[in-house]
Formats: structure tokens, C-alpha cells, sequence
């Protein structure tokens, strides 16, 4: 196996990866629209939507996300029952998004187990705090089209 080998291999890994990340971003959007509407939030649509986007930034964009619907709920209906239930929706969005979804669109996208999905970050995020975590899923993609590779598969 020569280096463009090697850049092919871990370019469409890569490319897998960046599209399961879209996926798990539209994904987490649909989530935050459903329950904000639920929840009759204002301006639903536009808080889904930069959710959504800001699911690409990891760690902080989730919570960074969260910030809009919690404040939207806190003015518009001035009670802690309103936005209690953004940061309930928040919680059950990452159990979801964490334990089902990103496993599960993982594996079918770029080919990952859901168990090293689910395991690889807590392990990473242990030995090498945040960047372990970071990189866990990008590294995992091209871990998994080595091997896909090795096997004789696609990749």
C-alpha cells in the first residue's frame, strides 16, 4: 500500500464520517423542533436550526444551542416550568443523541460498530481529556475502513 493509498483510505473514511456528522446534526434538529413545538417554545424553527448547526461544534455546541430555546421560554412565558422543560428536552436529546443516534448512524455510514461508538469516547476522553473525545470518532472512521480494507471490502 503506497501514501495515495494511504490518503484514499483515509480521505473516504473521513468523508464517511463528515457525512454521518450531517446526518446526526439534521437528525438532533428534527429532535429540538418536535420538542420545542411541543413545548410551544417561540421561534421553534429558527432554535431547531441553530441546534442543528451547532451540533457540528463538539462539547460546547450542544449546550451553546441550548442557551436560545432556555432564554426564548424564560421571557416569553416568565414561569421556571417553561424553561425547566427546554433543559428536560436538552437532557433527553443528548441520551438520544449520545446512546442511539450517533451509534447508530455511525455504523451505518462509515461502517463502526455501535459498541465502539459508544465506548471508543469514554476511553479516549479518559486517557486524553477533551481532545480524546474530539477525535474519537473521526479516528474511529478510518480504524474501521483499515480494516474494512484488510478484509477485502470497499474502502
Amino acid at each position: 500500500m503506497d501514501f495515495g493509498d494511504h490518503l484514499h483510505v483515509i480521505g473516504d473514511a473521513l468523508k464517511s464520517w463528515a457525512v454521518a456528522q450531517l446526518q446526526d446534526s439534521v437528525a438532533v434538529g428534527v429532535l429540538w423542533l418536535a420538542g420545542l413545538y411541543l413545548l410551544h417554545i417561540p421561534l421553534a424553527p429558527l432554535w431547531a436550526g441553530v441546534a442543528a448547526l451547532l451540533q457540528m461544534v463538539p462539547h460546547l455546541g450542544p449546550i451553546l444551542g441550548l442557551l436560545g430555546p432556555v432564554l426564548t421560554a424564560t421571557i416569553a412565558w416568565r414561569d421556571w416550568e417553561h424553561p425547566l422543560g427546554v433543559l428536560g428536552l436538552y437532557a433527553v436529546i443528548v441520551l438520544l443523541d449520545g446512546l442511539l443516534l450517533q451509534p447508530y448512524i455511525m455504523k451505518r455510514t462509515a461502517k463502526v460498530p455501535v459498541w465502539a461508538s459508544v465506548v471508543t469516547p469514554v476511553g479516549l476522553g479518559v486517557l486524553w481529556p477533551f481532545w480524546g473525545v474530539l477525535v474519537a470518532a473521526p479516528l474511529l472512521a478510518v480504524v474501521y475502513a483499515y480494516r474494512a480494507r484488510e478484509k477485502g471490502g470497499p474502502g
